[in-house]
């Protein structure tokens, strides 16, 4: 599956919790996450640091349009997490299915160093036919 294709698939699978996502369904659906939410917001931030004037005693004066447009980058990029935050869940889901665990393990993420482990149920390959499906198609 290619990067269009996932991407398309998991808004077509908008809250679809059912069924397997392979790795590079899960994958390129990360990626797509990272360039439309992390970039703008890293971007913003730094568009605010360098928009904002410093004064003698160091305080911080007045923030310029490019300080103004860094904010609403940071605005953008959190709107658009928040739209994606179902979507992310349930490719989650999809992608610990295809491991032959239950989608429930992303509550993992709470817990500190549990995010490690859900990091490696996804990067491992597979599995065959499970209880969830026989397996995503490959393309």
């Amino acid at each position: 599956m290619g990067f269009g294709q996932a991407v398309a698939y998991c808004f077509k699978n908008y809250a679809n919790f059912n069924g397997r996502a392979g790795r590079s369904e899960y994958w390129f659906f990360f990626l797509f996450n990272m360039i439309i939410v992390a970039l703008p917001s890293g971007l913003g931030a730094g568009l605010v640091v360098a928009g904002t004037t410093v004064s003698a005693d160091g305080t911080a004066s007045d923030m310029s349009a490019v300080g103004v447009f860094g904010l609403i980058l940071i605005l953008f990029a959190v709107l658009v997490a928040i739209a994606l935050f179902i979507p992310n869940l349930a490719v989650g889901c999809r992608r610990l299915h295809d491991r032959g665990t239950s989608g429930w393990l992303q509550l993992l993420q709470l817990v500190p160093c549990g995010s490690i482990v859900l990091l490696i149920f996804w990067l491992l390959e597979s599995q065959g036919p499970n209880a969830y499906g026989e397996g995503p198609a490959r393309a």
